[in-house]
This record gives structure tokens, C-alpha cells and sequence, in this order.
């Protein structure tokens, strides 16, 4: 089995809940930008990788822990 060092980062959105609640249109839209434009490339540029996405949620690996990781966090 190969090890490695890394990074995991747990992101969340703070109250989509009640976002969802009050205007789910304007919120899924306002998700999916912030997805696209924000989130993902800032994530890419810091050399991370996106494992897996949770509704409003996101679970990064930055292989290079000591340099990536520190700096990737949104």
C-alpha cells in the first residue's frame, strides 16, 4: 500500500439551509456560481483536489500538505 502525506479540508456553507428555505432558486443559483468561479479554480490553483461533493459541501485533498493546504482554505 502506498502512503502519502497530505491535507484534507472539510468545506461547508454556512446557513444554505435556511437559504434553501427562504429562495431555493436563488440560492442553487448562487451555489453554482460560487462553485464554478470561486470554490473549484481557487481549490485547483493550490494544487487540490476535490474528492468528493456533500450538497453544500466539499471534501479537498491537498497533496502537498505543508504548502497547499494552508493557503488553499477558503
Amino acid at each position: 500500500m502506498e502512503r502519502r502525506l497530505a491535507a484534507i479540508m472539510a468545506a461547508d456553507v454556512v446557513g444554505y439551509s435556511k437559504m434553501m428555505a427562504a429562495d431555493e432558486t436563488a440560492t442553487l443559483a448562487a451555489f453554482g456560481e460560487l462553485r464554478h468561479q470561486i470554490f473549484e479554480p481557487l481549490i485547483a490553483s493550490h494544487r487540490g483536489e476535490v474528492i468528493k461533493r456533500l450538497g453544500d459541501g466539499w471534501l479537498v485533498e491537498f497533496t502537498s500538505a505543508l504548502c497547499d493546504g494552508r493557503n488553499g482554505g477558503v
